[in-house]
């Protein structure tokens, strides 16, 4: 299956945009949805992250666990979930776009499984709201930094 790609404009410095998505704290301030982060490792950022996300979904709370993978500063971060017999790999990558940002954001599940393969293809179309719901949240926050 091809990966979801979502990309945006970002009119705020790349080093925002950029600690915007690979600072979990402040990732979860930019999306109104997440309702908790709790951290399953010592360390609280950088590669080898571990973290619990409860996010809102269709008014229910779904818990996921994600890990920071890969992480070079002001260019990308990733994070993989291993979750229901799929893999989510995701990446954000930033870079120059005149006098603001670029981000992407390309997501990739690699499901094992008939079962999971079948329900990863039935909710692609959400998926793809949900990351573009995701990356609206972000380019607003960084547009606007609200006080925390």
């Amino acid at each position: 299956m091809s990966p979801w790609v979502v990309t945006r404009a970002i009119a705020a410095p790349i080093d925002r945009v950029f600690d915007t998505v690979a600072d979990i704290t402040q990732f979860s301030r930019a999306i109104p949805h997440i309702t908790k982060v709790e951290f399953l490792s010592e360390q609280h950022s950088g590669v080898g992250t571990k973290f619990r996300e409860t996010r809102l979904i269709k008014g229910k709370e779904t818990t996921t666990e994600l890990e920071v993978t890969e992480l070079v500063n002001n260019d990308r971060v990733r994070l993989i979930a291993d979750s229901h017999g799929t893999v989510w790999d995701s990446i954000f990558q930033v870079g120059r776009a005149g006098n603001g940002t670029a981000l992407t954001l390309t997501m990739e599940a690699r499901s094992r499984g008939l079962i999971p393969r079948v329900m990863t293809r039935l909710i692609r179309g959400m998926v793809q709201r949900a990351l573009e719901a995701d990356m609206n949240a972000v380019k607003l926050y960084c547009e606007h930094p609200r006080q925390v």
